[in-house]
Protein backbone atom coordinates (compact mmCIF):
# COMPACT_ATOMS: atom_id res chain seq x y z
CA UNK A 1 0.00 0.00 0.00
CA UNK A 2 3.27 2.54 0.81
CA UNK A 3 4.45 2.35 -2.48
CA UNK A 4 0.58 2.78 -4.65
CA UNK A 5 0.43 6.04 -1.87
CA UNK A 6 4.28 7.15 -2.83
CA UNK A 7 3.13 6.45 -6.46
CA UNK A 8 -0.09 8.85 -6.38
CA UNK A 9 2.13 11.50 -4.13
CA UNK A 10 5.31 11.77 -6.95
CA UNK A 11 2.58 11.20 -9.52
CA UNK A 12 0.73 14.66 -8.67
CA UNK A 13 3.71 16.61 -7.96
CA UNK A 14 5.47 15.91 -11.33
CA UNK A 15 1.84 16.84 -12.43
CA UNK A 16 1.92 19.76 -10.86
CA UNK A 17 5.68 20.42 -12.30
CA UNK A 18 5.15 19.97 -15.39
CA UNK A 19 2.09 21.90 -15.40
CA UNK A 20 4.22 25.45 -13.83
CA UNK A 21 7.45 24.72 -15.81
CA UNK A 22 6.24 24.05 -19.25
CA UNK A 23 3.54 27.08 -18.71
CA UNK A 24 6.73 29.40 -17.30
CA UNK A 25 8.65 28.20 -20.71
CA UNK A 26 6.46 28.63 -22.93
CA UNK A 27 5.28 32.02 -22.05
CA UNK A 28 9.19 33.00 -21.46
CA UNK A 29 9.60 31.62 -25.23
CA UNK A 30 6.52 32.84 -26.95
CA UNK A 31 5.31 31.53 -30.15
CA UNK A 32 3.31 28.89 -31.06
CA UNK A 33 5.76 26.15 -30.80
CA UNK A 34 5.34 24.10 -27.92
CA UNK A 35 8.18 24.86 -26.38
CA UNK A 36 7.19 24.30 -23.01
CA UNK A 37 6.65 20.61 -23.89
CA UNK A 38 9.70 20.09 -25.62
CA UNK A 39 11.41 21.43 -22.46
CA UNK A 40 9.57 18.81 -20.21
CA UNK A 41 10.28 15.72 -22.69
CA UNK A 42 13.87 16.21 -22.84
CA UNK A 43 14.30 17.39 -19.08
CA UNK A 44 12.16 13.85 -18.17
CA UNK A 45 14.38 11.93 -20.53
CA UNK A 46 17.55 13.45 -19.18
CA UNK A 47 16.17 12.71 -15.66
CA UNK A 48 14.93 8.98 -16.03
CA UNK A 49 18.32 7.95 -17.84
CA UNK A 50 20.15 9.82 -15.09
CA UNK A 51 18.23 8.53 -11.60
CA UNK A 52 17.01 4.83 -13.78
CA UNK A 53 20.99 4.40 -13.79
CA UNK A 54 21.89 5.87 -10.79
CA UNK A 55 19.38 4.43 -8.16
CA UNK A 56 20.16 0.62 -9.49
CA UNK A 57 23.92 1.38 -9.46
CA UNK A 58 25.55 3.27 -7.39
CA UNK A 59 23.23 4.91 -5.36
CA UNK A 60 20.71 2.04 -4.39
CA UNK A 61 17.44 3.36 -2.69
CA UNK A 62 14.72 0.88 -1.45
CA UNK A 63 12.29 -0.24 -4.25
CA UNK A 64 9.57 1.55 -3.61
CA UNK A 65 10.93 5.14 -3.28
CA UNK A 66 12.78 4.35 -6.54
CA UNK A 67 9.55 3.47 -8.20
CA UNK A 68 7.89 6.95 -6.87
CA UNK A 69 10.50 8.67 -8.22
CA UNK A 70 10.41 6.68 -11.71
CA UNK A 71 6.83 6.05 -11.93
CA UNK A 72 5.76 8.56 -10.21
CA UNK A 73 7.47 11.50 -10.19
CA UNK A 74 8.27 11.15 -14.08
CA UNK A 75 5.85 9.63 -15.14
CA UNK A 76 3.63 12.69 -13.88
CA UNK A 77 6.11 14.82 -15.10
CA UNK A 78 6.46 13.02 -18.41
CA UNK A 79 5.25 9.67 -19.86
CA UNK A 80 8.08 10.78 -22.40
CA UNK A 81 10.89 9.76 -20.32
CA UNK A 82 9.80 6.08 -19.59
CA UNK A 83 9.09 5.65 -23.55
CA UNK A 84 13.02 6.82 -24.10
CA UNK A 85 13.79 4.69 -21.14
CA UNK A 86 12.05 1.84 -22.40
CA UNK A 87 13.68 2.26 -26.01
CA UNK A 88 17.00 2.39 -24.71
CA UNK A 89 16.57 -0.70 -22.60
CA UNK A 90 15.46 -2.38 -25.72
CA UNK A 91 18.70 -1.06 -27.93
CA UNK A 92 20.54 -1.84 -24.86
CA UNK A 93 19.52 -5.89 -25.21
CA UNK A 94 20.35 -5.45 -29.04
CA UNK A 95 16.87 -5.42 -29.94
CA UNK A 96 17.03 -2.82 -32.71
CA UNK A 97 14.01 -3.88 -34.37
CA UNK A 98 11.79 -3.81 -31.45
CA UNK A 99 13.32 -0.31 -30.46
CA UNK A 100 12.48 0.73 -34.31
CA UNK A 101 8.83 -0.28 -33.49
CA UNK A 102 8.24 1.05 -30.79
CA UNK A 103 9.43 4.73 -31.68
CA UNK A 104 6.83 4.19 -34.99
CA UNK A 105 4.13 2.93 -33.11
CA UNK A 106 4.33 5.19 -30.34
CA UNK A 107 4.72 8.22 -31.81
CA UNK A 108 1.98 6.76 -35.53
CA UNK A 109 -0.27 5.16 -33.03
CA UNK A 110 -0.24 8.15 -30.69
CA UNK A 111 -0.96 10.68 -33.42
CA UNK A 112 -3.39 8.77 -34.96
CA UNK A 113 -5.56 8.37 -32.04
CA UNK A 114 -5.24 12.25 -31.07
CA UNK A 115 -6.35 12.86 -34.65
CA UNK A 116 -9.05 10.64 -34.16
CA UNK A 117 -10.10 11.25 -30.82
CA UNK A 118 -10.34 14.64 -31.67
CA UNK A 119 -12.68 14.00 -34.91
CA UNK A 120 -14.98 12.07 -32.73
CA UNK A 121 -15.31 14.97 -30.47
CA UNK A 122 -15.65 17.50 -33.29
CA UNK A 123 -19.26 14.74 -34.39
CA UNK A 124 -20.45 15.43 -30.60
Amino acid sequence: MTKWLLIGAGGAAGSMLRYALAGLAQRLAGGSFPVGTLLVNVTGCLAIGFLGAALTGPYVIREEYRIALLVGLLGGYTTFSSFGWETLALLNDGQMARATANVLLCNGLGLAAVWLGYRLAERL
